[in-house]
């Protein structure tokens, strides 16, 4: 998920360490830095992951650019963009990315994106980590809705997106040019009721 770093709209500060981190069962998400970027180049550089994405496949240049975007959100106060690497506690190793992005002046819905290498598809990972961000958005961030978009022909993120419980609002028809091709693009999203409702359905088997 790509983020501009703008400070929209005052926004509630959380008490945070100065490396942030959310954890999972199998991950650990956490602020980049610097020494992080051939991690991030490894996949961002592979035709086969940013083949639905409006970037890539990354020169070393932008991914450089990525990291040094990422750590200007995280440094804004009051914070409102969480780029994360994403760590495989099994290897302790960067296996990709998931992001949260407050919009809007009302501070309570956000954008959220992610990415994966390619060797770990299809092993619910993507899913992990996406679900986890979620989580954060809602109970810590107090947000109202969650939202995502994909390209209809990535099955794999719409898949994600709805494993995580997200309900599919709309298709776009050839609505953005990437990569000199107009692309088709789903919308999926969640309101926090939703996501509460999701929780107690769960609680209650």
């Amino acid at each position: 998920m790509n983020v501009n770093g703008k400070l929209l709209t005052a926004f509630p500060p959380l008490t945070l360490s100065s490396m942030f981190t959310l954890e999972s069962d199998r991950l650990i998400l956490k602020d980049w830095k610097r020494s992080d970027w051939k991690d991030a180049h490894a996949y961002a550089s592979d035709p086969e992951v940013s083949k639905f994405m409006i970037w890539g496949p990354n020169t070393e240049a932008e991914t450089k650019d990525f990291i040094d975007t990422a750590m200007d959100v995280a440094s804004v106060k009051p914070r409102r963009g969480y780029e994360l690497a994403m760590v495989l506690k099994e290897t302790n190793s960067i296996v990709g990315g998931c992001g949260l992005q407050v919009v809007g002046k009302e501070g309570a819905t956000a954008m959220i994106g992610y990415v994966l290498q390619h060797s770990l598809w299809g092993k619910g990972l993507m899913t992990e980590a996406a679900s986890r961000i979620i989580e954060f958005g809602f109970t810590d961030l107090k947000l109202h809705r969650v939202y995502a978009t994909c390209d209809v022909e990535n099955i794999g993120s719409a898949r994600v997106m709805e494993k995580c419980g997200m309900r599919r609002e709309a298709h776009f028809v050839k609505d953005m040019y990437i990569k000199k091709n107009w692309r088709d693009t789903y919308l999926y999203a969640m309101l926090e009721t939703e996501w509460q409702a999701r929780g107690t359905a769960s609680g209650a088997e």
